[in-house]
């Protein structure tokens, strides 16, 4: 067996100089798409809306809208956004069964788009395999900016004596990026990049909302997974002299997370908890897994992370919480600033990862006292 480690297992070590965070940059490319900030929300229904999209792409990020959620299938969402946020926690389960039944309806598909467009924001959307054929070209014909190719896990070769999807074929007939995952190993990274995604996102179960892990037992730790994914971008870059972005998917609760998954090796990273937070955020505090209305084996539960903010007080502050779930942007320069990196690609270079599993427990006594104190 090899030993894997999540984000409370490890520490960034401070750097042998530092720099002013004020001249830090944090901005991205993202298959020939420039982001002023490297956070993408989650293509998850609580999270993501096309006025959620329009607000995070204008604050310098970038939203991915489901088009196999809410938005696509009903004219009426907020009625059935509502109906998903009453519910009992006994009756969610079968009630997104029951709304994701509706058919998917090309007429909304082409409207969600193309009201993100005229606001002059990259849209971007997201699609599982056995839909992307179809939802594609319609995405394309919309005037879509990018395109996720998105399930559980996803290989660069899928036995079936069913119809699949051909990757290869998919991406080179698309007109517009494919970014490919989900994904947690070398290998697969590598030959997702091979196939022809502009990106690989990288995460198996790691989210709040998502029970993949304890349903199936499938998953890799996010710094472990992340390192490994890192390591095929920059193969995959001596080999063919092109650089795929790699997006951690999930498990990132507050800026330390974060900070670590830019120190294990990503480019961007993707999340929905804090995002989920925000006063503008369709599930108004509550969301829930993608795969959670799956009709015979459901991986996901819907959680309640409350409102904390604005979606700008989140990203850039100023902090009104001291938990680090507040001015990420912050958080994130500072945490480069400390290491002596003026960007993330120096970020990867000078950030050394220790093993450090008492790092949010060492001295903390008396906040854990006031913690069990304030929960009574």
């Amino acid at each position: 067996m090899e030993r894997a480690f999540g984000f409370d297992e490890v520490a960034i070590v401070p750097g042998r100089e530092t720099v002013d965070p004020d001249e830090v940059d944090i901005s991205g490319n993202l298959a020939g798409i420039k982001l002023q900030i490297p956070f993408l929300a989650s293509a998850m229904d609580g999270v993501v809306d096309p006025k959620f999209a329009i607000l995070l792409g204008k604050l310098g990020g970038l939203a991915v809208l489901n088009l196999e959620g809410i938005y696509t299938r009903y004219e009426n969402y907020e009625e059935i956004l509502n109906e998903i946020i009453a519910s009992r926690p006994e009756e969610v389960t079968p009630l997104l069964q029951k709304i994701y039944k509706e058919p998917i309806k090309e007429k909304l598909v082409k409207k969600v788009i193309e009201e993100i467009k005229k606001e002059n924001v990259i849209c971007a959307v997201s699609s599982t395999p056995q839909k992307a054929e179809e939802l594609g070209k319609i995405a394309v014909e919309s005037g879509c900016d990018l395109f996720f190719l998105q399930i559980t896990v996803l290989t660069g070769k899928h036995h079936s004596k069913k119809k699949t999807l051909d990757l290869k074929k998919f991406t080179k007939n698309m007109k517009i990026p494919v970014i490919m995952g989900n994904c947690v190993t070398y290998e697969v990274a590598l030959d997702l990049m091979e196939l022809g995604a502009s990106g690989i996102l990288v995460g198996i179960g790691p989210g709040a909302a998502c029970t993949t892990r304890g349903v199936l037992g499938i998953g890799v730790p996010q710094v472990t997974a992340t390192l490994s994914c890192s390591k095929a971008r920059d193969e995959f870059f001596k080999r063919r002299k092109k650089y795929i972005p790699i997006i951690t998917d999930g498990g990132m609760t507050c800026g330390a997370d974060i900070c670590k998954a830019f120190a294990s090796g990503a480019d961007f990273v993707m999340f929905g908890n804090a995002f989920a937070k925000a006063k503008e955020s369709p599930g108004k505090g509550y969301h829930w897994g993608m795969a959670l209305p799956h009709p015979y084996l459901p991986r996901g539960t819907r959680i309640h992370v409350g409102i904390s903010g604005s979606l700008e007080e989140i990203l850039y502050g100023p902090a009104k919480t001291d938990d680090g779930t507040q001015n990420l942007i912050g958080a994130l320069k500072l945490a480069l600033s400390y290491c002596g990196a003026r960007n993330i690609k120096e970020f990867h270079k000078k950030a050394k990862l220790i093993i450090a599993p008492g790092i949010k427990t060492e001295g903390k006594i008396y906040q854990k006292a006031q913690k069990v104190g304030m929960g009574k």
